[in-house]
């Protein structure tokens, strides 16, 4: 037996089990049991709350658009008729809060990426860095300039761009479920992909 062949196969079914399992869920999560529910909430969690984050850059408005995200996932479940992924579903109602929101304040400069730490005000993508005390400090430097110039490119980006660059670098969709999620066709989301793309290289030309 072909092994390569044999692996694909493997993922293959696996993959169909796992999208029978989902399906499993939201049925019965449309059928009133809350804990499906509750389990489909906790397979996203995560994506949801770290997209919003990535998005709007306050954990609190973050937060925000994760409590009504699932809050409209919970009220139009019944009406999910498998037309699309569920994932696709939840990152469309996701995509449009953010982008609501962001249009509303425009992402106020002053939150920047900083949060609020025991140690004072840092900015969360360095938190988030490795801050081993065996880091190389020219290391620690180097990838704090990345982060820089990373943020002030996002900050850059349309609302759109930044959205697709987000759904497609962090979130790991595909162009079509991107297009899907954002009603419009994977040619445009493929196209706002390389916009943002251009501008992300053009700002780390000398580190990349």
């Amino acid at each position: 037996m072909d092994t390569r062949a044999g692996i694909i196969g493997n993922v293959g079914v696996r993959g169909a089990m796992e999208r029978s399992g989902e399906e499993a869920l939201i049925r019965a999560a449309q059928g009133g049991d809350e804990d499906a529910f509750a389990q489909l909430v906790r397979s996203y969690d995560h994506q949801v709350l770290r997209m919003a984050l990535n998005l709007l850059r306050s954990p609190e408005d973050a937060r925000d658009i994760y409590q009504e995200a699932f809050l409209r996932v919970y009220r139009n479940l019944p009406k999910f008729r498998f037309d699309c992924s569920f994932s696709t579903w939840l990152y469309r109602i996701v995509a449009n809060l953010c982008l609501d929101q962001i249009r509303k304040r425009k992402v106020r400069k002053e939150e920047g990426s900083a949060v609020t730490t025991g140690a004072g005000e840092v900015d969360r993508f360095q938190y988030v860095a490795e801050q081993r005390a065996d880091v190389d400090p020219q290391r620690r430097m180097m990838s704090a300039e990345v982060n820089s110039r990373v943020q002030e490119v996002l900050n850059r980006l349309t609302d759109r761009e930044r959205l697709v660059f987000e759904m497609r670098h962090f979130q790991g969709m595909r162009l079509r479920s991107i297009g899907e999620a954002l009603g419009v066709t994977e040619e445009a989301a493929k196209n706002c992909l390389f916009r943002a793309t251009q501008k992300m290289r053009a700002a780390l030309g000398d580190f990349v």
